[in-house]
């Protein structure tokens, strides 16, 4: 059962069940009863035959999210250009996480206890909620533990990730909530991928920030301090970047400005592979919200996370 340009209908009544998620990977539409379409919002088929979610703005600038991750793949604005950018080695066969876009990392950071980066954008998110506000498609998506998640992290948890479209921003907001009768502790990044002359990508606020320099060693960062006022590209870069500011500029090389906001994103990472991937190296940086340290929830506690993405 394809679905293609299928409007969702009305608030909090769609539901996605996952009833062919370990086979063609297109998970159906639940519609409830009310009729009225969420405008600007609407789930289509993608690569792969991976469901999506395309959002488009009243102003023309359009978004579009793949349910598997969670992943946000597109950002464009009204005048047609992506500001984020999708590997050209990126699979959408669910073997393994789509490269590219806004990837979640949770519950884990890089490499640890479990696989690399966590479980998150790896699993099929659901769709609780979509609606318009002042005209601007608003969706959120839910995730929540299985059987998959738990043979590696035995946690029960609930996941809110709403994804908000305006003419020139794109907004997110990370909910975690510990559903368990037990605290747990996680850590989490966006490992955004901007689109990008590597050589002309630059980034300002993270002066006075302690660095964990993961090059070239990445098992064991040196430990620094930035004292450039502009962060540029010159080769591989990977390094955290801890007690970030609430606000970055990444002016992408290609002639736009994007402001990087946050509300309760600690930490920041900057990351590009240079040979590692000569392919496409060139053609992009990653500018990471994150929180390296472990987030403690008690039971029924909830942390929340903010990133607001604007082009100048």
């Amino acid at each position: 059962m394809a679905m293609t340009s299928m409007a969702l209908c009305g608030v909090n009544t769609v539901t996605f069940q996952n009833r062919a998620r370990y086979n063609s990977g297109i998970a159906f539409a639940s519609l409830g009863n009310k009729e009225k379409t969420t405008l600007g919002v609407k789930v289509t088929e993608g690569e792969g035959n991976l469901p999506k979610l395309v959002l488009t703005s009243p102003a023309g600038s359009e978004a579009e999210i793949y349910l598997f991750g969670g992943c946000i793949t597109s950002w464009k604005v009204p005048n047609g250009k992506d500001l984020l950018f999708v590997r050209p080695d990126a699979v959408f066969n669910k073997k393994k996480p789509i490269s590219g876009g806004i990837p979640h990392c949770f519950p884990q950071f890089g490499p640890g206890a479990i696989q690399q980066h966590g479980f998150a954008r790896n699993l099929d998110w659901t769709v609780g909620d979509s609606e318009n506000v002042e005209g601007n498609p608003v969706v959120t998506l839910e995730l929540k533990d299985d059987t998959y998640s738990r043979a590696m992290w035995d946690f029960s948890f609930h996941a809110l990730y709403k994804v908000t479209l305006n003419a020139k921003s794109l907004s997110t907001e990370l909910k975690v909530k510990n559903t368990d009768n037990k605290a747990f502790s996680f850590n989490t990044a966006l490992h955004t991928y901007f689109r990008a002359s590597v050589s002309g990508a630059s980034v300002k606020g993270l002066k006075g920030c302690k660095t964990l320099n993961k090059h070239p060693d990445p098992n064991n960062p040196i430990e620094g301090s930035e004292e450039r006022d502009v962060v540029t590209f010159p080769g591989f870069v990977d390094c955290v970047y801890l007690n970030a500011s609430d606000e970055l500029q990444l002016d992408n090389g290609l002639g736009d400005i994007i402001s990087i906001k946050n509300t309760n994103w600690s930490d920041a990472v900057l990351w590009n592979p240079h040979l590692q991937m000569e392919a496409c190296y060139k053609d992009f940086v990653c500018v990471e919200n994150a929180k390296i340290g472990n987030v403690q929830l008690e039971p029924k506690q909830t942390w929340t996370a903010v990133q607001h993405l604007t082009i100048a």
